[in-house]
C-alpha cells in the first residue's frame, strides 16, 4: 500500500487547520441538539429531513462529480487539464465553492487503485460529491482504511487483484481529492450524459467501481 502526498502515520505533518480537528465530535453534537430542538418544536419533520439529506448525499451532490468524470472519459484534453489542475477544470463546469477550493484528481489504472480518506476528521469535496456519507466520517473507516485498505474495500464489495497497488490519499483542510475511476468496458458508443449515469459516488471515493453495462 502507498500513501498519497503525506505519510498518514506522521500525524505531526498532517494538520487539519480548522476547528473540528480539535473537537471532531462537538460540531456534530451541536447539530444534533439543534435538530432535536427543531423536531420537538414541530418546526421540521424527521421524514422530510431524512429525504433532504438523502437527496444531497446520494443524488444531487454526486451527480456533479459524475459529470466531471464522464467529461474526462470522453474528452482527452479535458482529462489532461483535470489531472494537471483539478480545481480549474472542475470550475469550468461551474462546480466550485467551500470545501472545493483546492482539488486534486487521482486516476485509477489497471495497476493502481486510489482510495480517499480523511484520517483526522471528515474533509470531503462537497461541490462534487455532496454531503459525506456517515461511514466516511466514522472512526473505523478513517483508521482501518490506512491500516488494511484491501480488507476495507472487500467489505464494500470491491475485490481487487492482488497485483493491483492500492494508494490511499489523505484529505486535509488544504487539499481534497477525487478519484477518476476507469471507464467501464463496452461503453464506447455511449455519450457523456449516458456515461455519467454509470458513475457512482463510491467510485469517486475509491470504495467502489462505476456501474457495468448489463
Amino acid at each position: 500500500m502507498m500513501i498519497g502526498k503525506k505519510n498518514i502515520d506522521e500525524s505531526d505533518n498532517h494538520s487539519h487547520d480548522h476547528a473540528h480537528s480539535h473537537l471532531p465530535s462537538d460540531p456534530e453534537l451541536r447539530v444534533k441538539a439543534v435538530e432535536t430542538l427543531l423536531l420537538n418544536k414541530g418546526l421540521i419533520d424527521s421524514k422530510t429531513l431524512d429525504e433532504l439529506i438523502d437527496t444531497y448525499e446520494n443524488r444531487i451532490g454526486p451527480k456533479n462529480g459524475a459529470k466531471v468524470v464522464a467529461k474526462a472519459w470522453v474528452d482527452p484534453v479535458y482529462k489532461k487539464r483535470l489531472l494537471n489542475d483539478a480545481t480549474s477544470a472542475i470550475r469550468e463546469l461551474s462546480y466550485q465553492g467551500r470545501q472545493g477550493e483546492n482539488m486534486v484528481v487521482v486516476e485509477n489504472t489497471p495497476e493502481t487503485h486510489n482510495v480517499i480518506v480523511c484520517t483526522l476528521c471528515s474533509c470531503y469535496p462537497w461541490p462534487v460529491l455532496g454531503i459525506p456519507p456517515t461511514w466516511y466520517k466514522s472512526d473505523e473507516y478513517r483508521s482501518r482504511t490506512v491500516r488494511e485498505p484491501r480488507k476495507v474495500l472487500l467489505e464494500f464489495g470491491l475485490s481487487l487483484d492482488p497485483k493491483v497497488q492500492i494508494k490511499v490519499w489523505d484529505s486535509t483542510a488544504e487539499i481534497r481529492y477525487l478519484v477518476l475511476p476507469m471507464r467501464p468496458k463496452g461503453t464506447e458508443n455511449m455519450d457523456e450524459s449516458e456515461l455519467s449515469e454509470l458513475v457512482t459516488r463510491n467510485s469517486m471515493i475509491g470504495t467502489g467501481l462505476p456501474k457495468e453495462i448489463k
